[in-house]
């Protein structure tokens, strides 16, 4: 039978403590699952040993694009100066399905999650179920992402201190049964700090803590411009941004609040590093040259390595300039 965490209401998740042992499901109907199928990663729990094949796993790092988090996982193989056993090279495990991709290399899994707080959720769940499923204890995860900026300049790294919604409210929204039920959506400071004291201070760009927006939308939800609809103006927009500035946001992007709530609900450390693609007081287009954008979006990686690779107690041979 699966062990469970019962859930009252949702003022309990207030009250929760990080978890530290085993990772418990924290879903009181489970045990009524005879089988559990993680459709959109391909894996299962009687069709895969779950254990055998995740049970080290201590770190999950989750960026949207598919090919970004593959390349993170090639960086992680000499960060970690992991060897991979002779005659194989990383796979994809979730290669069954056309969803994500899901890389392990030791103790650390990278994987996408798509764009926006759907997809976000649907892959969040299942690798909760995995590590659930798999035994693990102890887990960190993070969401190493791309953003818009508020007065900063592009190729800035911001650690999300705080993630709130397109109203700067703290906490995610989901339609349960009919009801609209809050989900507080908080991070760890300890985890944010420890970050921050491991960028490097001769960097050419800034590593700073600040709130991030998260919105639903990529185009109105942000106040852009150059949208097929717009029904404000520029002025309107600016007066926007303006006003969300001055309430202490850094960054706006569409994955933080999804992913700080439900990291917070499960009991599980959690960080979001994001770099600023562009300056959204500036304008609303992205005009950087590709090889540009690629080594800005290496720059949350190399941070959140470091931070891997020291609780893991490896000194790295790796360039921190190169992945």
């Amino acid at each position: 039978m699966a062990s469970f965490i019962p859930i009252k209401t949702v003022e309990e998740l207030a009250g929760y403590i990080p978890q530290t042992g085993p990772l418990q499901m924290r879903n009181q109907s489970f045990s009524d699952i005879e089988d559990d199928v993680l459709y959109h990663i391909a894996l299962g729990k009687k069709s895969h040993d779950l254990k055998d094949m995740f049970h080290d796993v201590k770190f999950v790092c989750f960026g949207g694009s598919p090919n970004r988090m593959r390349s993170f996982a090639e960086y992680m193989v000499k960060a970690l100066n992991y060897k991979m056993p002779a005659g194989q090279d990383l796979c994809d495990i979730a290669h069954g399905s056309d969803r994500y991709v899901l890389y392990k290399v030791g103790p650390v899994l990278s994987v996408s999650h798509g764009m926006g707080m759907p997809s976000l959720s649907i892959i969040i769940h299942e690798i909760f179920k995995l590590l659930h499923h798999a035994e693990c204890s102890d887990v960190t995860f993070f969401r190493l992402g791309t953003s818009g900026g508020l007065g900063l300049k592009p190729g800035t790294v911001i650690i999300t201190e705080e993630a709130v919604d397109g109203l700067l409210r703290p906490y995610m929204e989901v339609a349960t049964l009919g009801m609209m039920l809050q989900h507080p959506s908080r991070l760890s400071h300890e985890v944010a700090q420890e970050l921050l004291n491991l960028a490097d201070p001769n960097a050419d760009f800034d590593t700073i803590i600040g709130k991030t927006m998260c919105t639903l939308d990529f185009y109105e939800g942000q106040a852009r411009l150059d949208g097929f609809f717009c029904d404000y103006s520029k002025e309107d927009k600016m007066a926007f941004l303006r006003r969300v500035h001055n309430r202490g946001i850094k960054n706006i992007e569409m994955e933080s609040l999804c992913f700080a709530a439900y990291c917070y609900r499960a009991g599980i450390k959690s960080a979001v590093v994001c770099v600023t693609l562009l300056d959204r007081m500036e304008g609303d287009q992205i005009n950087v040259a590709h090889e540009v954008i690629e080594e800005w979006q290496q720059r949350p990686q190399r941070l959140v390595a470091a931070y891997i690779r020291k609780h893991l107690g490896i000194e790295s041979n790796v360039s921190c300039n190169s992945i």
